[in-house]
């Protein structure tokens, strides 16, 4: 049988969990299609080799596929997402120093994210107050998840995310050295970076982004528009191996098998444990042993976490439009839902009846605000007014 030999990019995050399954336990080979996964470190290097054509597929943060078909921030190279790999998995992660101010300044449980953000504000109303600079957090990319997930929170507790803290871009891989050397203060990033902080003792899991956003696409498996019209059958293939490995890293029967893959030197290296503990939901929040568990916190192929929808493509078109980075237009949104593409998922659809029990009404769940309707945006904007 001959092989389509096709190249994709990954970073060594735990929610390529189901990419680098389906190619290191032979499902891409099943389907007649020949993979090498090329590891990379940042985002702007898999968004630069997939628009250009070094790679056919990659792991791609879900904004950064509607940046890409919309133009934003960069070349416009339309980008279409047959399948999610990931939901949620994000968390943000804080230096011990700033931990202590955020309890000291709460009012309320800080496992609640409204009552962390009130704090947040707090501790950043005092810091001003001292003339002291501004707390740094790290985030991915502009145009991610980890942004809008951060100033979502941030926002909710009266924090300008654009006046009262530094938002810098940090690869996922450099977080907890910058945190180490007293660069950033916090970050926001996929498993297993936060868990990698905590197990060092330099810092602590404030919150889990499932806390913030109930259900939020992270990652997609993405290709050029133009590449999935010639390469249908390739495409077809991909999607079914991808859904069986999601399957197979889902089962916990496989786990040990999965964080063994996972764990390699050439894939995410970092412990086994510590990503046996991700997918397990059963995350160390603390240096002093402190567990906290979610049976939410990555959703690889459970809760029809791998169908990508487009309540949530509006949902990020949504936070770009809030943040100043894309204007409203309904041809702007209609692009943006246009990246996800459940039609191509559902023609390898082999679940009848997906289990959604849980699952937020509004596709989102948000911490604050009203549920969301993609069908109102310019409503949304008006009740997310710049705090300050």
């Amino acid at each position: 049988m001959s092989r389509d030999r096709l190249r994709i990019g990954f970073i060594p995050l735990c929610d390529a969990a189901a990419l680098i399954l389906a190619v290191d336990r032979g499902f891409t080979a099943a389907e007649g299609l020949d993979v090498e996964l090329v590891r990379e470190v940042s985002w702007s290097n898999v968004r630069d080799k997939l628009n250009i054509g070094i790679f056919d597929a990659a792991h791609l943060l879900a904004p950064v596929a509607i940046a890409s078909s919309l133009g934003l921030g960069h070349v416009k190279v339309p980008i279409v997402a047959p399948l999610a790999l990931g939901v949620n998995g994000n968390a943000i992660t804080v230096s011990p120093g700033l931990q202590a101010a955020l309890a000291a300044a709460a009012d309320g449980d800080m496992v609640d994210p409204l009552a962390s953000a009130h704090a947040l504000a707090r501790v950043v109303a005092q810091r001003k107050a001292r003339g002291e600079e501004p707390l740094t957090f790290g985030m991915t990319f502009p145009f991610s998840s980890h942004n809008y997930g951060l100033r979502f929170w941030m926002a909710a507790g009266g924090v300008d995310p654009d006046e009262d803290v530094r938002l810098v871009v940090l690869p996922p891989p450099y977080m907890v050295e910058s945190l180490v050397n007293k660069q950033v203060d916090g970050f926001c990033v996929g498993a297993p970076w936060n868990s990698v902080a905590v197990d060092l003792g330099v810092g602590f899991i404030l919150h889990f982004v499932s806390d913030i956003l109930g259900r939020a696409t992270e990652k997609l498996l993405a290709v050029r528009t133009r590449w999935a019209q010639d390469h249908a059958d390739a495409l077809s293939g991909l999607v079914r191996a991808h859904r069986r490995a999601a399957a197979f890293v889902e089962d916990t029967a496989n786990r040990d098998e999965v964080t063994a893959i996972l764990a390699a030197p050439n894939r995410i290296d970092v412990a086994v444990e510590v990503i046996h503990r991700t997918l397990d939901g059963q995350l160390k929040v603390a240096p002093d042993g402190t567990v906290r568990t979610s049976d939410r916190y990555l959703l690889v192929g459970r809760k029809n976490a791998a169908r990508p929808d487009t309540v949530q493509a509006a949902w990020l078109y949504a936070q770009m439009v809030r943040w100043g980075q894309a204007p409203l237009s309904a041809e702007m949104l209609a692009a943006a839902n246009a990246v996800f593409r459940p039609d191509l998922f559902d023609v390898t659809q082999v679940d009848a009846n997906p289990d959604l029990i849980g699952e937020p009404a509004d596709g989102i769940g948000a911490f604050a605000g009203p549920p969301f309707d993609a069908d109102d945006i310019a409503g949304h904007l008006a009740a997310w007014k710049k705090p300050g």
